[in-house]
C-alpha cells in the first residue's frame, strides 16, 4: 500500500534527493497536486489521493482498475485465486472444528516427484487451521536405530489422535518410489513393504482412521522449470538437494516405480487421488475441494464456494489414467 504522506513533510513539499525507479514501474510525486504518476509497462496511469484511498479495499482496487483502462486479466485471475482460496479455507477450518468436536482422525498424504507442488499446497491447507489439532509431518532419513525398527514404526507414531488432521509431506510411500528408485532400500526391503502396505492402511481404516492419498501429476518439463527457478532464486534454493539433480536423469526409472505403486496399493478404502499439478494454483485449490468434498464435517449448505473439484483436475488413479508424468 501507498502512504500518501510518504517522501513529504507537512507542508507537502517533496523530502529526499531520489526515489527507485525500475524497468516496469516509475513514480513521480508533485507536491502541487499531491497526485501519483505510475508507469505500468509502456502506458503511464495517474493516481490521485482518492485512487489512493481505494486501494484499500478488494471492490475499490477492481474499479479503479478498470476505470484507468489497465490490462485486468492477469490481475483478475490473481484476485479470484485469492478470494476463492479464503473461501475454500474457511470450509477447512469448519471441517476441523467437525474433526475436533466429533473426535475424527484424518491423516492427508502428499505424494509426487520432486518440485510438483507438495508443501506448497500443504501449507494453503494449513494456513488458517488451529495449531493445537493439526500437525505437518516431514520427516529426515531414518537414523540408525530408525533402521532397526519395523519399517512403518516411525510413522505410525505420526498418526493421528482423536480430533487431529495430520499432513505428511511424503510418507511411507517414500519406500515405493524414491528409495529404490535411488538404491536406498535393498530389494527386499522393498518387497517387503509392498506386501504390507495395504495390511497397514487397511488396519488404519478398520480402526476409524481416514486416509486421503495424494499423486500431485507434473510432467518432466515442468519439473525441469521449476528446478532452474530453484537455482536461481536465492529464496528457493534451500530446496534443492542431490535427489533432484538426478530427478531428471531418473526419470523413467521414477515412472516405473509409480506405476507399481499405483497398481499395488490403490485399494476401495485408501485409493490413490491423482492431480494434475503443473498448474500450481489449480492443483491447490482442486486438492482443497477434494478433501471437502470427501469428508462429511455438514454444514456444507453454507459454503460460498464450490466444494466438488474439477474431474480435469483431480481424479482417482486407474491403469488408463493419462497422468502428466
Amino acid at each position: 500500500m501507498l502512504d500518501e504522506n510518504n517522501g513529504h513533510d507537512s507542508n507537502g513539499s517533496a523530502v529526499g534527493a531520489k526515489e527507485s525507479t525500475s524497468k516496469k514501474t516509475n513514480a513521480r510525486v508533485s507536491s502541487g497536486k499531491r497526485s501519483r504518476k505510475l508507469s505500468i509497462k509502456s502506458g503511464e496511469v495517474s493516481l490521485s489521493s482518492k485512487d489512493l484511498a481505494k486501494l484499500n479495499t478488494h471492490r475499490g482496487l477492481l474499479k479503479m482498475l478498470k476505470s484507468k483502462n489497465i490490462k485486468l486479466k492477469s490481475v483478475l485471475a490473481e484476485m479470484q485465486y485469492e478470494e476463492e482460496l479464503v473461501l475454500l479455507q474457511i470450509e477447512l477450518v469448519k471441517m476441523q472444528r467437525w474433526a475436533q468436536k466429533n473426535g475424527k482422525r484424518i491423516a492427508i498424504l502428499f505424494e509426487g516427484r520432486d518440485a510438483a507442488g507438495k508443501g506448497g499446497s500443504i501449507r494453503r491447507f494449513t494456513e488458517h487451521l488451529n495449531p493445537r489439532s493439526m500437525r505437518v509431518v516431514a520427516l529426515p532419513k531414518p537414523s540408525e536405530a530408525e533402521k532397526g525398527q519395523w519399517y512403518f514404526q516411525r510413522y505410525s507414531v505420526q498418526l493421528p489422535s482423536a480430533g487431529e488432521i495430520v499432513f505428511f509431506d511424503r510418507s511411507w510411500y517414500n519406500r515405493a518410489v524414491v528409495e529404490p528408485v535411488n538404491g536406498f532400500c535393498t530389494d527386499e526391503e522393498y518387497d517387503r513393504f509392498m506386501q504390507q502396505v495395504t495390511e497397514f492402511e487397511h488396519m488404519l481404516y478398520e480402526d476409524g482412521i481416514m486416509i486421503i492419498k495424494f499423486w500431485f501429476s507434473i510432467s518432466r518439463e515442468e519439473q525441469l522449470a521449476r528446478f532452474t527457478s530453484r537455482r536461481v532464486n536465492p529464496l528457493k534454493q534451500w530446496k534443492l538437494s542431490p535427489i533432484d539433480d538426478k530427478a531428471q536423469e531418473l526419470w523413467a526409472k521414477y515412472s516405473h516405480f509409480k506405476e507399481l505403486m499405483f497398481s499395488r496399493t490403490h485399494t476401495s478404502f485408501s485409493p490413490w487421488i491423482i492431480v494434475q499439478a503443473n498448474n500450481k494454483k489449480l492443483a491447490r485449490l482442486e486438492s482443497i475441494r477434494y478433501v471437502l468434498s470427501t469428508v462429511d464435517y455438514g454444514s456444507k449448505d453454507s459454503a460460498k464456494v464450490d466444494l466438488f473439484p474439477d474431474p480435469n483436475i483431480v481424479s482417482r488413479y486407474h491403469r488408463n489414467s493419462a497422468n502428466q508424468d
